[in-house]
């Protein structure tokens, strides 16, 4: 919301000397947001000047400019008298007033005026038009100062600046949901004096200055006919009409209407329209306008039928909703006669709309409608105006007739119209309803103490009616506070005018001796591991589509295929919570290769929700009071399961090419299955935790090249491996990429509270290589986990280096090379001892899994 300072001084006694930056701290001192001080980006000499002469000159390219002469004012002439001036503009004459910006000003946009030299003069300055000075009006047309400040006189070298108000401050402030009446000049009056304690003019509820006449028939027949209402609450519970006859339609929109709007961030666009505005703007109350030539002989408020159809002032055809608050107006006696004219607290129609020149005679319409229905109607067609920002705030329904008395007087006033003596006032719309306030309860939420005074000077002051009985006040929000509902609303308010300055900030106290515990450290380390191998963490929403279980080919029976569907999801595309995060990681993939990103390790860790068959559904708790123990188990019956999951996908080259370390050429080494496994590997070890390996057959990877990880507990901890042909290709990821899915927390469930160290053994190692060979679907996890067990306590570590298949080992078989270090912490190992060790780990791997050590 925007509001100049000249007309915020009309509502509220501002402090001698007062500057936009002063204003905006006084709202901000009371919780608003500010959004900057708004003044004409204008610099230098912008006089008025009077055109002596002009002659029109064809050129050659077709355009004909005009040379004039133009009288400045004796402090701005030229050596020789009046300045040439080049202007290309021709809606102006010799005699007329217009706006000079002289050499040295810059205008708006950081365009600089300068003598210069163009169609064969000197132009030494220019003649400018609103949209050059940033008046906001349209058309390139010159600004002649007796049309555009009719009844003003104005001498040459007077300064323009000031003659058309473009030295003023306006003040723009964010708006937030709960503080509505902030939507107007008169609601921001309010805030600023609580803010500076400077006293403040109602003008809407200031008898002297608004004649509200009492509702009278027989006026135009309006009738509020909501048979669906929406949470109980009936569309539209107050709706006036007043009727003006005979406004002059040429008659203009006085200067500092327009001006005003203009500074508000608002068109101009003819008197009644403007003025319609203008008194929105003013008390936050919004008016239509109809042109009542359009209008049959009653109007109705009611909801759409469903085929109904309404073309908007935008000129755009609306398919209506059932739930949608609709004007209509029929013939006496015949309602299917019945025609949509305005789609409620949004958008009139272009059937009735007030036309420029031609208008005479009009139906002015403040009516109050239901915040959720506007909202809800405002969304749906993708209408936010500034009627229904409004409206779906929550306006005040006691100032509607008063507002559209206001409208009326101007369009008297000032376009000479007639104003029908009886008045529309159908509706009663519900009194605020009073809320209890012990004294102490805002000391309680508030943290510092309040004494009663202060609390019902505060309330009073927002406009609170306020009663006291002992230690307890009873206390009635003021109708243009819908905000207000229950009593920690109005702890806010006496918080805010107490000033949030004033309130201790108070930091617990963090009990000694706690730190980490060593399921976060794990978590840590295993973030910082899969970092330190080439991985980039990523953090993706957790909202996939139906379609996702598809595309991975995720069986029919899978439980991964049951999800929570959002009630309220903030994209229809995406209305399922993922199963896994490959659901989603996949997506940031496709998104990064579809930019030229091929070359990618990502990796996220984040939840999953897993939703169990048959759980019951969660009760919607009241807010007055603190849920039970029981209310709560029930809560927490219906939370599905969601448990922490870390995920990787790898795409195109694992390493690229270049040095390697002993100084030859390196080629680059595309991503493999394998990649995904030893990342997964790299994930658990960085844990603490050792891992099995064995082959599995498992969606979304491929059936020959997946692999599950499991604990030496014998915990599933999730897979790794390639993902499928038809799953990249659907997931439009490049061929071959690999992925692998951990299950975090029963990963960090075998991580124990301390992890002891073993001694460092200050004497050699002995290595000792073996090869064997087994059936090829013997998995080499087996193979590893029976020379570990066979080895004894010497050996040390077990690493496979080397996968052979070929004429030497027999079809349907495999050559498995392991290397095998041994080291005693209390002597040098002998040969005989590592080979004795080394021999008893391959007879173990013979006995467990039919190995051959290969000769």
């Amino acid at each position: 919301m925007r509001v100049p300072l000249r007309w915020l001084a009309e509502h509220v006694d501002l402090l001698p000397g007062t500057t936009g930056l002063d204003v905006a701290a006084a709202l901000v001192r009371v919780g608003l947001e500010e959004e900057g001080v708004h003044r004409a980006d204008l610099t230098g000499p912008v006089v008025v000047g009077r055109v002596l002469d002009l002659v029109a000159e064809p050129q050659k390219n077709g355009k004909t400019i005009n040379w004039c002469h133009v009288d400045v004012g004796p402090a701005h002439a030229d050596a020789g008298g009046p300045r040439g001036i080049v202007c290309g503009a021709h809606n102006f004459a010799a005699g007329d007033e217009v706006v000079v910006a002289l050499p040295g000003a810059v205008l708006p946009g950081g365009f600089a005026i300068a003598a210069r030299k163009t169609y064969g003069h000197v132009s030494d300055g220019m003649i400018c038009s609103a949209k050059e000075l940033g008046l906001g009006a349209d058309g390139e047309g010159i600004v002649v100062l007796g049309e555009f400040l009719p009844g003003t006189r104005v001498t040459p070298g007077q300064d323009a600046t000031a003659l058309l108000g473009l030295d003023e401050e306006t003040v723009e402030v964010n708006v937030t949901p709960d503080r509505g009446y902030c939507f107007s000049v008169r609601g921001l009056a309010r805030e600023y004096a609580h803010g500076t304690r400077r006293p403040v003019a109602d003008v809407v509820r200031d008898p002297a200055a608004v004649d509200v006449p009492v509702a009278a028939g027989p006026g135009f027949p309006v009738r509020l006919a909501d048979d669906a209402p929406l949470r109980g609450a009936a569309g539209c519970d107050r709706f006036v009409a007043r009727v003006v006859r005979g406004i002059d339609p040429a008659a203009a929109t006085p200067r500092h209407v327009a001006d005003r709007l203009r500074q508000a961030g608002m068109r101009p666009v003819s008197l009644v329209v403007d003025v319609t505005n203008y008194v929105m703007l003013a008390t936050g109350q919004p008016l239509h306008a109809y042109d009542l030539s359009t209008l049959q002989d009653e109007l109705v408020v009611r909801r759409a039928r469903r085929g109904e159809t309404l073309t908007t002032l935008d000129g755009t055809v609306r398919t209506l909703h059932p739930e949608d608050l609709v004007i209509t107006d029929e013939a006496a006696g015949a309602p299917a006669s019945s025609r949509v004219v305005g789609l409620a607290g949004a958008m009139g129609g272009q059937a009735t709309e007030v036309r420029a020149g031609t208008t005479t005679d009009v139906l002015l319409e403040a009516a109050h409608f239901a915040a959720v229905s506007i909202a809800r109607t405002a969304r749906r067609h993708r209408l936010p105006s500034e009627a229904s920002r409004r409206f779906e705030r929550g306006t005040d329904p006691q100032v509607c007739a008063a507002a559209a008395e206001l409208a009326v007087r101007m369009l008297v006033e000032v376009g000479g119209g007639v104003a029908d003596p009886a008045a529309t006032d159908v509706g009663t719309p519900a009194p605020p309803t009073a809320l209890p306030l012990p004294l102490g309860f805002p000391e309680r939420i508030v943290g510092r103490p309040f004494s009663d005074a202060e609390v019902v000077g505060a309330l009073t002051e927002i406009g609170c009616a306020v009663t006291r009985d002992g230690d307890d006040l009873t206390v009635l929000p003021p109708s243009w506070r819908p905000d207000l509902a229950q009593p920690v609303d109005l702890v806010e308010e006496v918080a805010r005018l107490a000033g949030y300055d004033t309130i201790p900030s108070v930091l617990p106290t963090a009990p000694a001796g706690r730190g980490l515990t060593p399921q976060q450290r794990a978590r840590r380390s295993l973030a910082r591991a899969l970092a330190d191998d080439g991985f980039v963490e990523v953090l993706s929403y957790p909202f996939v589509a139906a379609s996702v279980h598809d595309v991975q080919r995720i069986p029919a029976d899978d439980p991964r295929r049951r999800a929570v569907r959002l009630a309220n999801p903030l994209s229809e595309q995406q209305p399922l919570m993922r199963t896994s995060i490959l659901d989603s990681l996949v997506e940031v993939v496709r998104r990064n290769v579809s930019r030229g990103l091929r070359d990618l390790a990502l990796v996220e860790i984040g939840s999953v929700t897993h939703p169990l068959a048959g759980a019951p559904r969660a009760a919607v708790l009241g807010t007055d009071q603190r849920p039970s123990p029981e209310e709560l188990e029930a809560l927490l019956a219906a939370v599905p399961p969601q448990p922490l999951h870390v995920a990787g996908i790898l795409t195109g080259t694992r390493r690229g090419p270049g040095a390697s370390a002993d100084g030859f050429a390196r080629t680059g080494e595309p991503v493999l299955w394998a990649d995904a496994v030893e990342a997964a590997r790299t994930a658990a070890a960085a844990t603490g935790v050792r891992v099995h390996v064995e082959a599995a057959d498992h969606a979304p990877w491929h059936p020959g090249r997946c692999a599950r990880l499991v604990t030496e507990q014998g915990h599933a901890l999730g897979y790794a491996g390639e993902l499928h042909p038809s799953v990249l290709a659907a997931a439009e990821i490049p061929s071959r990429a690999a992925a692998f899915e951990l299950d975090l927390d029963v990963l960090l469930a075998q991580v124990g509270a301390s992890v002891q160290v073993g001694d460092l053994s200050g004497f050699p190692a002995a290595t000792q290589d073996v090869a064997l060979v087994v059936d090829a679907a013997v998995p080499a996890g087996d193979v590893e986990a029976a020379l570990r067990a066979g080895a004894g306590e010497l050996l040390e570590d077990v690493r496979l280096f080397d996968v052979y298949t070929g004429e030497q080992v027999g079809e349907g078989r495999k050559s498995l090379a392991y290397g095998l270090r041994f080291r005693s912490g209390e002597r040098t190992l002998t040969a005989e001892e590592a080979s004795a060790a080394r021999s008893a780990a391959v007879d173990e791997a013979a006995r467990r899994t039919g190995a051959v050590q290969r000769a």
